[in-house]
């Protein structure tokens, strides 16, 4: 299925060479065709999920080779949880934050991780997100939107025909996400931190 670009996209891609803000897609717009493709061969996640999304944070992530595309996260017990899979081929960032509570037979039990304070970001290569919630700023470079997933601009790409987009830059300011997967070749942690919570604790 082919998706229309107005002229008013066309002339937001063609300024700031190439710069747009995600708020000038209409969030449930975007998510309801990046959704679209979970039917049927839509790509999954790479591995069995656990039963529990956790929340991940940061007050800036900066990154290139940029794509997001339909996906399928499946957990041990076989149920399949409809994501959209972002890549981003490497990526730094900025107070990063990742939480997730558990319920145990004591109770709820939380970890919260932190790391990349100060000058010395996180940072990650080949970094994939299977992610059903996203908040923040964000800016692309060179943004194409509604490519076929299968010809996106990064090593992982999706199922032939499914809605897509990608950019060859991607920053985001006061990142909120919510996810089940999250993977990369290399992730580098400095400063890192973790601590035991009530799961009182979250990112946001």
């Amino acid at each position: 299925m082919k998706f229309p670009v107005s002229q008013r996209v066309r002339r937001m891609r063609a300024s700031h060479a190439g710069r747009i803000v995600l708020v000038a897609v209409p969030a449930a717009l975007t998510a309801s065709l990046l959704m679209g493709g979970v039917a049927e061969g839509a790509v999954p996640v790479s591995f069995a999920v656990s039963g529990s999304q956790f929340q991940i944070g940061a007050s800036k992530l900066n990154g290139t080779g940029f794509s997001q595309y339909a996906g399928v996260a499946k957990d041990t017990e076989g149920k399949e949880h409809a994501v959209a899979i972002a890549n981003i081929k490497s990526a730094t960032l900025s107070d990063l934050c990742q939480a997730v509570v558990t319920e145990t037979p004591l109770g709820k039990v939380g970890v919260l991780i932190k790391a990349g304070g100060g000058n010395s970001p996180a940072s990650a290569s080949d970094l994939q997100i299977g992610m059903t919630g996203l908040k923040g700023d964000a800016a692309f470079g060179n943004i194409r939107i509604g490519v076929d997933a299968s010809t996106v601009n990064t090593a992982a790409k999706g199922s032939v025909g499914d809605f897509a987009q990608d950019s060859g830059s991607i920053t985001i300011t006061n990142l909120q996400q919510t996810a089940w997967s999250t993977q990369a070749s290399v992730f580098t942690l400095t400063g890192m931190s973790m601590q035991l919570t009530d799961g009182s604790k979250g990112c946001f």
